[in-house]
C-alpha cells in the first residue's frame, strides 16, 4: 500500500536535513567502540584492547590524541568502554579535542601485573614485561594503525586503582612517551604498601624467587622517580580520589588510606619543576561513583591541552650567563640589524647581534630596562644602577636612574646617572626623542621634583642629545605608584603604569595611561583595571597616532587604546583560565599593532609554565592572530610575576622579541638560571 503523501513530504525533509548537515548527524551518532589486538615481541603473545574513534573517524584525514587508559585489577579492558558517552558528550561539546582512546586488557599475573616488568620467577604466577610491552609495542603498535600524532603532547595515560599507580609510573618513567596523565584513586604507597595489599601478593614488585621485595617496590614507586624527572619534559598530573575510600582498620596502617596517599602524592609531585598537579577529592568510594565524574573533571582539566601538534619553541642561541640573567630591551636600526639589552652577573650588558658586546658595570648592581635606536645607527640604554656608574658619585649604595648613549660601534658617548641620595630611583621605560636625546619613566622615592606624594611615585624625565637632564616631572598619589612603559612623538609624550590609590586626574587604582606634552605638561590620564594588581606595561604608537597601551586586568591580558586628547577608542581583552598579560606592544603598518606578553594557559599550542604570548590587533582593536611559543619551563615572566619581554618592529615589517627564559632553545642549551632570548616573527 502507498505511503500517505504527507508521509512521502516529511521523509524527503528529513532527508534533506540529514544531507544539509552531516556533521550534527555525526556528532549525535558519537564514536565508536571496536576490538583490535597488538603484537607484543616483549610478551611473545598479542595484547588485546578495545578502541574509542571518535565520530567521523572512518570519513577523515586529521589526526587525533590518544588516552590509554587501563584498568584495575582483577577488571578487563571492558571497564573503561563506560566512559564512551562521557568523551562523546565532552567532544561534541568541545570541551576536549575528538580523541582516541585505547584500553588495553592486562590479563597477566593472574590480573595483578601492576604495569610493571616484573622480576618474580615463581611458577605459580610468572613474571611478564608488561611495562616494556605497553609502552613500547601497544605504542608503536596504536601509532602504526590509527591517525594519530607519535608527540608526547599527543598522549595521555590514565588509570584507577591498580591501573592509577600504572598510569603515575608510565607518566613519570617515560616522560618522552606521556606528556599527561590521569591517576584515579591510585594503589601507590609510600614508603611501602601495607601487610595486607595486594601489591604483595601477585609478583608485580618481586624478585626472583621472592614475590614481593621492598628493595624493587621503591625502586619503582614514584618518590624515587620524582627526583630523575626532566623538566624540559613536563607532565601534566591530574590525581583524584574518594572521601569514602577503604579505611585500613590497623591504626598504624592509616596513612596507606587512598586518600592520605593521594594528597601525600599530589604534595610530592607539585614540588617537581617537571610536573603541574591537581588533585580532586570525590564523594564516593572505590568505585565508578568517584571514577567517571574524576574522569571527566581529568579530561576538562588535561583534554584542552592535548595537541597533534608540537610546540612553537625558542631559537638558539640564548644569552646570558650561567648565574641569573633578565632581557633589558631590543632595538631596530635601519640597516636591519639588531641590538639587545640584557643583565647579566649583576652587570648592564649591550650587544649589537653579529657584532660588538659592551658592558656597563660597576662593582655593584646594574639591571638594564629599555634599548633604544638611534637615527645614526647609535643606541641609548636606561635602567638603574647601585654603584657609580657615570663617574660622578662616588659612594653610591642604592637605586640610581641611568641613561647612557653608545655610537654605531658600540663605544660609549655619555651616561648619565641622577636620582635622590639614600633611597631607589629606577627607570623601567626609554624611548628616544626627536632630536636624539631620550625620554625616560619609572619611580622614586624621593623627591625629584616637589614633595612626594607616596611610598613611590612615577616619573617622567627628558634628557638632551648631549646626556643633560632637561626636567623632571613626578607623577603619584598616596599609594606605590610606578611608570613602566613610555612612548612619544613629537607632540606627545605617552606613560603607562601602576598605582595603588587614585593617581591625579583618576579615580582609583590599577593600570594607568597618561598624556604629557614634549614640555611635561600633563593633558589628561585614565585607568585601566580597578585593583592595585592591575598595571599597564607598556605603550606606543601606531602608525594613525593612536597611543595603544597593554598590561594585564582581572588577570587577563588587556590592550586599550586613546587618542591623543585622552578619548578611548577601543579596549581588547584576551582570557584564558590562566593568568595572562601584554607586556610590550609595537605598532605595525595600517595602524595595527602586535603584543608580545605571557599566557600560562592555553591560545594555541602550550609549551611549557607560562609562554610568550603574540597578539596581532588591527587598528580598530580586532583581533588578527594570537599565538604562543616557548620552553617547557616558564618565559616571559620572572618568579615574581613580573613580566620581562620587551617588542621592536624591524624596518622590513618583522616584530623581534626578546625576553626571560628558564628552559632551552630548540637545537640548544640553557646557559644557567635565566637566560636571555631572541626571536623574530612575522
Amino acid at each position: 500500500m502507498p505511503k500517505p503523501r504527507w508521509i512521502a513530504v516529511l521523509a524527503v525533509l528529513a532527508s534533506l536535513t540529514l544531507l544539509a548537515a552531516p556533521g550534527e548527524t555525526e556528532v549525535r551518532q558519537g564514536g565508536t567502540l571496536t576490538t583490535g589486538s597488538a603484537p607484543s615481541p616483549a610478551l611473545g603473545e598479542n595484547i588485546a584492547y578495545n578502541v574509542y574513534l571518535p565520530s567521523g573517524y572512518d570519513r577523515g584525514t586529521d589526526r587525533h590524541p590518544v588516552l590509554y587508559l587501563l584498568h584495575g585489577r582483577g577488571d578487563t579492558m571492558q571497564a573503561w568502554t563506560r566512559v564512551k558517552t562521557v568523551l562523546d558528550d565532552m567532544i561534541r561539546t568541545r570541551r576536549i579535542p575528538p580523541v582516541i582512546a585505547v584500553m588495553p586488557d592486562a590479563p597477566w599475573s593472574e590480573r595483578g601485573s601492576w604495569y610493571t616488568d616484573s622480576r618474580y620467577t615463581g611458577a605459580d604466577l610468572p613474571g611478564r614485561p608488561v611495562e616494556t610491552a605497553f609502552t613500547r609495542d601497544l605504542v608503536a603498535h596504536v601509532d602504526a594503525t590509527y591517525r594519530t600524532a607519535p608527540i608526547r603532547q599527543a598522549r595521555l595515560v590514565g588509570g584507577y586503582s591498580m591501573g592509577g599507580a600504572g598510569a603515575l609510573r608510565f607518566a613519570l618513567a617515560h616522560q618522552d612517551l606521556f606528556g599527561a596523565a590521569a591517576v584515579l584513586s591510585p594503589a601507590v604507597y609510600t614508603p611501602l604498601p601495607p601487610s595486607d595489599s595486594s601489591t604483595r601478593d601477585y609478583g608485580a614488585f618481586g624478585k626472583d624467587g621472592e614475590k614481593f621485595s621492598e628493595d624493587v617496590y621503591r625502586e619503582l614507586n614514584y618518590p624515587a622517580l620524582l627526583p630523575k624527572l626532566d623538566p624540559d619534559l613536563p607532565v601534566r598530573l591530574f590525581v583524584a580520589v574518594g572521601d569514602d575510600e577503604y579505611a585500613n582498620p590497623a591504626p598504624a596502617d592509616a596513612r596507606h588510606d587512598l586518600d592520605f596517599e593521594s594528597a601525600a602524592l599530589y604534595n610530592a609531585a607539585r614540588r617537581s619543576p617537571a610536573i603541574s598537579a591537581q588533585l580532586r577529592v570525590m564523594d564516593g568510594g572505590h568505585d565508578w561513583t568517584v571514577w567517571t565524574p574524576a574522569f571527566e573533571q581529568a579530561m576538562a582539566e588535561l583534554g584542552p591541552g592535548l595537541s597533534v601538534t608540537p610546540p612553537t619553541g625558542l631559537p638558539a642561541p640564548l644569552y646570558g650567563t650561567p648565574g641569573t640573567d633578565w632581557a633589558g630591551g631590543v632595538a631596530a636600526h635601519a640597516d636591519g640589524s639588531l641590538t639587545i639589552g640584557y643583565a647579566a652577573g649583576g652587570n648592564a650588558v649591550l650587544t649589537r647581534a653579529g657584532g660588538w658586546t659592551r658592558q656597563l658595570a660597576t662593582p655593584a648592581d646594574e639591571r638594564l630596562y629599555g634599548v633604544a635606536a638611534l637615527p645614526d645607527g647609535g643606541v641609548l640604554a636606561a635602567g638603574y644602577t647601585k654603584g657609580d656608574l657615570d663617574g660622578r658619585h662616588a659612594g653610591n649604595t642604592t637605586d640610581d636612574a641611568f641613561v647612557a648613549a653608545l655610537d654605531a660601534s658600540g663605544a660609549v658617548r655619555w651616561i648619565t646617572q641622577f636620582g635622590v641620595p639614600g633611597v631607589a630611583d629606577r627607570l623601567y621605560a626609554l624611548t628616544a626623542a626627536p632630536d636624539g636625546g631620550a625620554y625616560v619613566a619609572g619611580y622614586t622615592k624621593g623627591s625629584l621634583d616637589g614633595t612626594s606624594n607616596g611610598d613611590k611615585d612615577a616619573i617622567l624625565a627628558r634628557l638632551a642629545p648631549g646626556g643633560e637632564v632637561s626636567w623632571i616631572r613626578q607623577y603619584g598619589g598616596t599609594g606605590e605608584d610606578k611608570a613602566y612603559g613610555i612612548a612619544a612623538d613629537a607632540s606627545n609624550v605617552y606613560v603607562t603604569g601602576s598605582a595603588g590609590a587614585a593617581l591625579p586626574g583618576t579615580t582609583g587604582p590599577g593600570g594607568w595611561l597618561a598624556g604629557f606634552t614634549t614640555d611635561g605638561t600633563r593633558k589628561w590620564a585614565a585607568t585601566a583595571g580597578g585593583t592595585a594588581d592591575d598595571r599597564l606595561n607598556a605603550v606606543t604608537i601606531t602608525t594613525t597616532g593612536l597611543a595603544v597601551a597593554t598590561g594585564r586586568s582581572g588577570g587577563d591580558a588587556c590592550t586599550v587604546a586613546y587618542t591623543s586628547q585622552g578619548t578611548r577608542r577601543w579596549q581588547h581583552t584576551l582570557a584564558t583560565p590562566a593568568a595572562d598579560e601584554g607586556a610590550a606592544v609595537t605598532p605595525l603598518a595600517g595602524g595595527e599593532v602586535e603584543v608580545a606578553g605571557y599566557t600560562r594557559g592555553r591560545v594555541s599550542v602550550q609549551a611549557g609554565g607560562a609562554d610568550v604570548l603574540t597578539l596581532r590587533l588591527d587598528g580598530r582593536g580586532r583581533q588578527l592572530a594570537a599565538a604562543q611559543l616557548g620552553t617547557a619551563r616558564d618565559d616571559a615572566v620572572d618568579p615574581f610575576a613580573e613580566p620581562n619581554l620587551y617588542a621592536t618592529t624591524t624596518p622590513s615589517g618583522e616584530v623581534a622579541i626578546t625576553g626571560l627564559t628558564y628552559g632551552a632553545p630548540k637545537g640548544g642549551v640553557a646557559l644557567g638560571n635565566g637566560d636571555v632570548f631572541l626571536v623574530r616573527t612575522s
